[in-house]
């Protein structure tokens, strides 16, 4: 298999060019990068990278649980927890049940790894380098290590089970896992998507397709009184997060590229520094 070239479409989403960093910290940051991607090898600094990014989602994490937390003392959003379900019994009806359970098993610990499988098998194949391979990968553990950080600080117990559709579930509930890992994995294939369609169509219905699923797998855990509405709203923040974070990554790896980094250096070239 092949690696990643210096040049070629994935440089760029439409007319933005990925490689480009309009404020000064990020030209600052692009340049530290990149010589150290002249030094080490891009690819192996786009792992690093996401490492790095993964510490720093834990993190944020434990924030966003501080945070939950000063938020339920205050009785804010949660206030909304409660009335939100209420209103979704009303909706129920055996075959909405029905459908809604088997549209978020899609989501689950099941049918997420499938469709990330399917879209990654695809984009190797297709691409032949090793970048997706990397970007989902990380992508998705990043999430699953979010999700579980943020259940075990929170322990936040689900609504009561007879306001629940079965199969129950009894792990804590905060944050969704589901939707975390959703926005995560499912906004990692979008971004890859775009990078290889050139009409601005194509673009736009991409982006309201996967909008459309995570928003709705969200809603679906709602719905089914699996988790409360809180839950959902913390997993999209920390889920688009993490996902901005991924992004940073490759575009700083398409950065080293650009600018002569070899995609892994070569161990004599590396004793020879």
């Amino acid at each position: 298999m092949q690696t990643d070239r210096p040049e070629g479409p994935d440089h760029h989403v439409g007319d933005v060019d990925l490689t480009t960093w309009r404020t000064r910290a990020g030209r600052v940051g692009a340049d530290r990068w990149a010589a150290l991607g002249d030094r080490w090898g891009a690819l192996p600094l786009l792992m690093l990278t996401l490492a790095i990014g993964v510490g720093v989602a834990v993190v944020g994490t434990w924030a966003a649980s501080e945070v939950y937390d000063a938020v339920r003392e205050a009785d804010d959003v949660a206030v909304l927890d409660r009335p939100v379900l209420d209103w979704m019994l009303t909706l129920r009806s055996p075959v909405a049940d029905t459908l809604v359970t088997w549209w978020t098993d899609v989501a689950g610990t099941i049918g997420m790894p499938i469709v990330a499988l399917g879209f990654l098998l695809g984009f190797t194949i297709q691409r032949r380098a090793w970048t997706p391979l990397v970007l989902l990968v990380a992508a998705s553990g990043g999430s699953l290590l979010m999700t579980v950080a943020g259940k075990d600080l929170i322990g936040r117990a689900r609504p009561p089970l007879g306001d629940a559709v079965p199969p129950y579930e009894h792990s804590p509930s905060f944050p969704s896992g589901h939707t975390l890992n959703a926005t995560v994995i499912v906004g990692t294939i979008v971004y890859l998507l775009l990078l290889r369609q050139s009409r601005l169509v194509t673009r736009v219905w991409t982006i309201v397709a996967g909008t459309a699923f995570v928003v709705s797998v969200g809603i679906s855990r709602v719905f089914l009184g699996h988790h409360w509405l809180t839950d959902v709203l913390a997993a999209w923040a920390l889920g688009l997060a993490w996902l901005a974070l991924v992004i940073t990554a490759h575009r700083l790896y398409l950065t080293a590229l650009r600018r002569g980094a070899r995609p892994v250096k070569p161990l004599r070239d590396r004793r020879a520094a």
